[in-house]
């Protein structure tokens, strides 16, 4: 089934690594590829920016140091004066696009905030040579977002400092920490060759962030665990609700299906029957008592880890577009969000909350990463501490299908008034505004 998604950029690259380095080598590479397309890990071509092969790259980096020399022999290498004496504002930003939900939050829906604050936006694919040094040629500051130590990007850097960019680095996840990787159990699930990978990767993503002037990051947690590697200012900018998140579905437009109390457990990549493995029994209880009722799977799971008695109470959908994703989101009733408790959990972010929120589903979670801080109790959904029976609140909402409705009615109205695009918290640090606007 990798096949059909084997694009032409792909193949072109394949042959380059061929000629380059040889059959042993690129076989290596390829089989690389295909462990991480079974992981959701791959890496996609993003839509909306130019693919670049390996030939049109090396012209384009040839391109950027014959301007880099001329302007050098034209005494021109080093720009007269900083953007910043200018009024207008442009941020200019730099990132790796591959993953479609961190390039939505933490790409795309900036336009947004930069918006509220009278700024220009632009973005670019870090590979993307031509279009990278081109937005960044009249803006006032550059965002690098998700980067660790690549030729390219030492570029973008080198450029950046020539035209006098003060510089962001922006992070979602402690993708710079080897305790955090170290510790995540959801690695457990997947070949040991990926927590070796990504833990020797680590200080690539330190390097970046600490050659920036100033830093944000997602989650409070993250912003405190940032701080331990960096001596640059930590800002904080919390995932939010984009107008398209809150026009994709409204939720008096959704139906949920009247034959059984359904419950949705999201999984974007590999590795997350660790975290529901903290509530199974507590679910398993739950469908138990109840043949009609429904645990639907969206995403990645081992369904061979449950129980061959509740397969028939299994509904499994692959994982798919962001559209499709929320369409099945809103024929739930409830959406359960448990996390392992560990460093790397406890710095994420509350994506899953704003999702479900968004077509009106209340949310069921724990007290690890910052989801807890996007539910009202009670009132939005459930905020279940350690040792707590998620069985119980569970059976409150089944029992009581107009209570679940209501939940999902005040998440959404909770959602529109506090976490949607703003220029203040808990969305964004007020200093990180001032740092771009002053």
């Amino acid at each position: 089934m990798y096949l059909r998604q084997i694009s032409p950029q792909n193949v072109q690259r394949f042959f380059y690594y061929l000629r380059r380095e040889g059959w042993r080598s690129t076989l290596g590479r390829t089989r690389s590829w295909f462990r991480l397309s079974r992981s959701g890990h791959r890496a996609s071509i993003a839509p909306g920016v130019t693919a670049i092969g390996p030939r049109s790259h090396f012209d384009a980096t040839n391109d950027i140091q014959s301007f880099w020399a001329e302007s050098a022999r034209l005494a021109a290498f080093q720009i007269a004066a900083p953007p910043l004496l200018h009024q207008r504002r442009k941020v200019a930003m730099i990132g790796d696009l591959n993953l479609p939900q961190c390039r939505k939050y933490r790409v795309e829906q900036l336009a947004e905030v930069f918006a509220e604050t009278g700024c220009e936006y632009a973005y670019s694919h870090y590979e993307d040579l031509p279009r990278c040094m081109d937005i960044m040629q009249d803006a006032t500051h550059l965002t690098l977002y998700r980067l660790r130590s690549h030729r390219d990007v030492s570029r973008h850097l080198y450029e950046a400092r020539r035209l006098r960019l003060p510089i962001l680095y922006d992070i979602d996840d402690p993708l710079f920490s080897v305790p955090a990787y170290a510790t995540y159990g959801n690695m457990d699930a997947l070949p040991g060759e990926f927590k070796t990978r990504f833990m020797a990767e680590a200080p690539a993503y330190a390097d970046v962030m600490n050659m920036a002037d100033v830093i944000s990051v997602s989650t409070p947690a993250l912003q405190a665990h940032a701080q331990q590697f960096t001596q640059r200012p930590v800002f904080l900018r919390r995932n939010f609700a984009d107008r398209s998140t809150l026009d994709q579905h409204r939720p008096e437009s959704t139906q949920t299906d009247n034959n059984g109390f359904r419950l949705c457990f999201a999984s974007g990549s590999h590795g997350h029957e660790v975290d529901f493995a903290v509530i199974e029994q507590d679910v398993l209880r739950f469908l138990t008592r109840d043949r009609s009722r429904k645990l639907v799977i969206l995403g990645y799971f081992d369904k061979t880890r449950l129980p061959e008695d509740i397969r028939d109470q299994l509904e499994t959908h692959p994982f798919s577009t962001y559209a499709d994703y929320l369409g099945r989101l809103a024929s739930c009733d409830v959406a359960i969000m448990p996390l392992a408790d560990d460093l790397f959990n406890r710095c994420k972010s509350g994506v899953r909350v704003i999702d479900a929120s968004s077509v009106g589903v209340p949310s069921l979670v724990g007290k690890v990463s910052d989801m807890a801080a996007l539910v009202r109790d009670g009132i939005t959904g459930r905020v279940l501490g350690e040792g707590a029976d998620w069985t119980i609140a569970l059976e409150d909402l089944a029992r009581d299908p107009k209570l679940a409705r209501s939940m999902g009615q005040s998440a959404r109205k909770l959602l529109e008034q506090r976490w949607s695009a703003r220029i203040e918290l808990p969305i964004i640090d007020p200093d990180m505004v001032r740092w771009v606007t002053a």
